[in-house]
């Protein structure tokens, strides 16, 4: 069709070296071959004619790199590494940073001590404290050492009272020893009061004083800001000479469970039914494109993202071979059945798409676009494989070549480049 094609071609250029017609006939005869050659050709020739004129949209696929797993692939999602246990930690009182004992990227354990404070503010807050506990203590001491013998010696003129007032009824004792007896009662009893609110007064001042001794203690314990969790410090920890404290806004150092990373990554809403909690995935992280680790769905989130109309999965890791640090890129590919070691170890296929693919004279061939045309290029596939076949011969990883190829379509033809 193609050497047909270019005859009528030939037959329709214009020789201009050739000498002009004498008369109006040879026009004529020119029209009628032009029309002659149209009809010659047929539908297929004048499709064929307009594809070489003007330039055909023809859409588009790849070839690429398939690993095993991804054949059973259910869907492919991507999304960035996200540790679930971190730690913005700070400082709970105001002090000036005396000693680090860490530096970005220091592993700790909880209860470590990350950084200490000047504790001199703290050790004479103490020491006022238990100055006021030792004072009161001792005021309520006095009051009621006080307030027990003015008791005693009331009890005692008391009973005297009692007997007076028995005699005076007799006339034994004149009426003024009991009147003398009921003045010095009434004293007594005075003093017993007094005495009582100053031990009450001083043993209240003893307690506020003790909670102050104590507050001063949990701020003695707080010169020292200890890790809260096992992590890496992520972040560049403050610095001896700074000044901290509870209101300061920046933490000291954020700490970051590597243990506890996962892979955070959207789902559309219409397939969050393929991404179910226990079920297998691949990870491939962007800073090791060539390692394939094992995952698991862990989680997904209980609130949908109505903007973007996706849900939020969480996908762990299951003994990854790299180091994984958050913020990492990823692409998260939710399998059918569980992965086998071995297949991690196994070198992805090449595959070329099924739709490229078409035979001439006997050879399997595909068109590859370069610069604007198509090149007609032969292959040679091997078996069945991901939605194509694996490529034993051909183009590299990443070809762009043209899906659905029409017939009308020629080597080294200009094209537009259309969808995939």
């Amino acid at each position: 069709m193609g050497d047909q094609l270019d005859a009528d071609l030939a037959a329709l250029r214009i020789d201009r070296a050739a000498p002009r017609p004498k008369s109006r006939a040879g026009r004529w005869v020119a029209v009628a071959v032009l029309l002659a050659a149209l009809g010659a050709a047929g539908v297929k020739g004048r499709a064929a004619l307009e594809a070489r004129l003007f330039k055909p949209e023809v859409a588009v696929t790849e070839i690429t790199l398939v690993s095993p797993a991804q054949a059973s692939v259910d869907l492919t999602s991507t999304g960035y590494v996200v540790p679930q246990a971190t730690a913005r930690v700070g400082a709970k009182i105001i002090g000036r940073i005396t000693k680090v004992n860490l530096q970005e990227g220091s592993k700790v354990k909880a209860g470590d001590v990350l950084f200490e404070l000047d504790a001199s503010d703290q050790k004479s807050l103490l020491a006022a404290a238990k100055a006021k506990v030792s004072a009161a203590r001792a005021r309520a001491g006095a009051a009621k050492a006080r307030a027990d013998a003015a008791k005693a010696t009331a009890e005692e003129v008391r009973a005297q009272l009692t007997r007076q007032k028995k005699l005076a009824e007799t006339g034994t004792v004149p009426a003024s020893t009991v009147e003398d007896l009921e003045l010095k009662l009434k004293s007594l009893d005075a003093q017993v009061a007094v005495a009582q609110a100053d031990w009450a007064s001083a043993t209240a001042e003893a307690t506020a004083a003790g909670a102050e001794v104590q507050s001063a203690e949990s701020g003695m314990l707080h010169t020292t800001v200890t890790a809260p969790i096992d992590g890496t410090a992520v972040t560049k920890p403050a610095q001896v000479g700074d000044v901290v404290g509870p209101t300061v806004l920046s933490a000291l150092v954020e700490l970051v469970d590597l243990t506890s990373v996962v892979v955070e990554t959207g789902v559309p809403e219409a397939k969050l039914s393929l991404a179910k909690p226990g079920a297998p995935c691949e990870i491939v992280l962007d800073a090791y494109p060539d390692k394939r680790l094992r995952g698991q769905v862990l989680d997904i989130a209980p609130k949908l993202n109505r903007a973007k109309a996706t849900g939020t999965v969480k996908v762990k890791f299951i003994e990854p071979e790299v180091r994984v640090l958050p913020e990492m890129a990823a692409r998260v590919s939710f399998l059918q059945k569980a992965l086998d070691p071995s297949q991690l170890k196994e070198p992805p296929k090449l595959i070329v798409p099924s739709s490229a693919l078409f035979d001439r004279g006997g050879v399997q061939h595909v068109y590859v676009l370069e610069g604007g045309k198509v090149r007609l290029h032969p292959v040679k596939i091997g078996a069945p494989f991901a939605g194509g076949f694996v490529l034993v011969e051909g183009p590299p990883a990443g070809t762009k070549l043209v899906k659905d190829p029409p017939a009308t379509l020629g080597d080294g033809q200009a094209v537009k480049e259309g969808s995939t």
